[in-house]
């Protein structure tokens, strides 16, 4: 308990510059290992990308027998059948993919589907996606997602200098990156939900960075003669006591959710999860070490006189 109450008064003396050469490695790294995985394995798009048919049915007597239900579902020539449960043990999602043919192709696979099933299980929801609608999602979806990394790199170039914007779209597009890679060496599907959780990460990401660059315009403004080597760590150890904690709470909130969400938010909670984690390393070990080798202007300010203390976090 100590150790963590000095680590929220005192700010520790970590060399994030020294480090840096080998975070940026570890970056590259990581980078390039996703794009190859996106190149070779690609993404395992869900029903809501790729078309078909989903529907969600409480089973009778308090718990689903998913074996007995799969053996009833495979039997009817409509492909390969997807069962998962969530929520309650009688809770139960199936997946189906598109039947060929038109809207009528669809609806008649959704009817076999329940006569095989019976009237004894409530039918809930049912989904049917075209392939064109999962094109236009996924097309859709890449245009949201580089949008929201330009409109974030415009906010903090605006807000800062073009350096800082630079960092932060190079920092956001890794975290982006390295989650799709993710989902692409798991195969963990990938759906609308999926997307979201994308989307939140970059927002998430720019959210702690913005809070490192605003300490370390301060400090530079404040201590005008010391090298910048020297204001980044400092205000990465000002501001990591926040950082670290801002990251634990919310972890623990997505764990829970990964753990005992379900299977409808699995691929969500798991998205944030990393999201989180690499969201927070590259605010550390990227965003603000690059400020490093783009060399953002000095304030105009006058130097602080010599024994100025600097603030804390």
């Amino acid at each position: 308990m100590r150790p963590l109450l000095v680590f929220l008064h005192e700010p520790p003396h970590i060399p994030f510059v020294k480090l840096h050469t080998l975070g940026f490695v570890v970056s590259i790294l990581l980078t390039l290992a996703s794009v190859g995985l996106l190149a070779t394995r690609g993404l395992n798009f869900g029903i809501d990308f790729r078309g078909g048919i989903v529907m969600e049915v409480k089973a009778p007597g308090g718990k689903a027998d998913l074996e007995a239900m799969r053996g009833q579902l495979n039997g009817l020539g409509l492909g390969e059948v997807s069962l998962q449960t969530f929520g309650q043990p009688d809770d139960v999602l199936i997946r189906l993919p598109r039947q060929p043919g038109d809207d009528a192709a669809q609806n008649k696979g959704v009817e076999t589907a329940r006569n095989s099933l019976g009237p004894t299980y409530e039918y809930r929801r049912t989904e049917v996606v075209g392939p064109k609608v999962g094109g236009e999602l996924i097309h859709a979806g890449t245009i949201a997602t580089m949008l929201a990394i330009l409109a974030i790199a415009a906010y903090v170039w605006f807000r800062f200098e073009w350096q800082f914007g630079l960092g932060a779209v190079i920092s956001t597009f890794h975290d982006v990156i390295t989650t799709l890679g993710l989902f692409s060496l798991l195969q963990l599907e990938f759906n609308l939900t999926t997307l979201a959780a994308i989307l939140t990460i970059a927002g998430y990401s720019i959210n702690d960075t913005v809070v490192i660059y605003d300490r370390v315009r301060e400090t530079m403004r404040k201590f005008k003669q010391m090298p910048l080597g020297g204001v980044i760590d400092l205000s990465l150890n000002e501001t990591l006591s926040r950082t670290v904690l801002t990251s634990s709470v919310t972890a623990v909130a997505v764990l829970a959710l990964l753990l005992f969400g379900g299977e409808v938010i699995r691929g969500f909670s798991a998205a944030m999860l990393w999201g989180i984690v690499i969201g927070t390393y590259s605010s550390l070990f990227i965003a603000a070490p690059l400020l490093l080798h783009a060399k953002p202007r000095r304030g105009g300010e006058k130097p602080a006189p010599a024994g100025t203390a600097p603030t804390k976090a």
